[in-house]
């Protein structure tokens, strides 16, 4: 089966644009990178998602004035025009089940696409990224807080979640130790396992300076989705993702509660 790139392919000639450039996390959205490779422009990212009466308000940043889409592999297309500073809002239709987008924008003649894939659950959102941590869209936390756990076939393994800026979090696993990594201004943190990460039930524990979380989750080999790039399932603490990679790998997100 060939699995959509979530509609990306379709939104390029809807922009009437030319060639499509895949980002990187590296200047701010939509200035081109000091001292770096002629013409590159940053992606366009989204900063925050907020609930609302008419659904999800979602809010980014990308190049002044561009023209910023959602795709999403049932065809669906959400725009918006970024202002004169790059910022840009959007809102996405309330829903109870998980959806999945590609995000773009069209700017100097060309489609700039943000890294990995956006996905709306009914009570969070995140950046899903293959063979990395997904980037959960929540505030800087005091106390670390486990928000995400991404694994694959192969027992790699990344624990990611939100604490206070430049703060060392450690990580252990069933009480072992198993890495550590520092929060970054933006609040964010991402700790790859340093062993594989067996099938079963494993406890994830992250301590900082402000504190402590615990999450206990179970690993399961991936089950590869058959209608579309994605296949979402309820959990008793949060949402399982299994998803496509855009190289066609396999990857599940395990997208934690936030309440608490």
């Amino acid at each position: 089966m060939t699995v959509r790139a979530l509609a990306l392919a379709g939104l390029i000639p809807l922009l009437g644009l030319g060639a499509c450039e895949r980002g990187a996390s590296r200047p701010e959205p939509g200035k081109p990178a000091a001292g770096g490779e002629a013409g590159y422009v940053a992606p366009p990212i989204v900063l925050a998602a907020q609930p609302s009466s008419n659904g999800v308000v979602l809010s980014g940043a990308a190049a002044p004035n561009a023209e910023v889409k959602l795709g999403a592999p049932s065809g669906e297309v959400i725009s918006a025009k970024a202002d004169g500073k790059g910022a840009w809002t959007a809102v996405v239709p309330a829903s109870d089940s998980v959806r999945f987008y590609g995000l773009l924008m069209g700017v100097e003649a060309r489609v700039v696409q943000s890294e990995g894939y956006l996905v709306l659950t009914p009570n969070s959102a995140a950046q899903l990224r293959a063979g990395a941590g997904a980037k959960v869209i929540a505030p800087a936390s005091r106390r670390p807080r486990i928000l995400a756990v991404d694994y694959d076939g192969g027992g790699g393994a990344v624990v990611s979640g939100v604490g206070t800026p430049s703060a060392l979090v450690g990580l252990r696993v069933d009480r072992a130790a198993r890495g550590e990594s520092t929060v970054d201004v933006q609040g964010r943190f991402a700790i790859p396992l340093v062993q594989p990460l067996a099938m079963g039930v494993h406890e994830f524990e992250v301590a900082a300076e402000g504190g402590e979380d615990v999450a206990a989750v179970e690993i399961s080999r991936s089950t590869p989705p058959t209608d579309g790039p994605y296949r979402a399932t309820r959990l008793p603490y949060g949402w399982r993702i299994d998803w496509r990679t855009p190289s066609g790998g396999l990857q599940t997100t395990l997208l934690l509660d936030q309440g608490g």
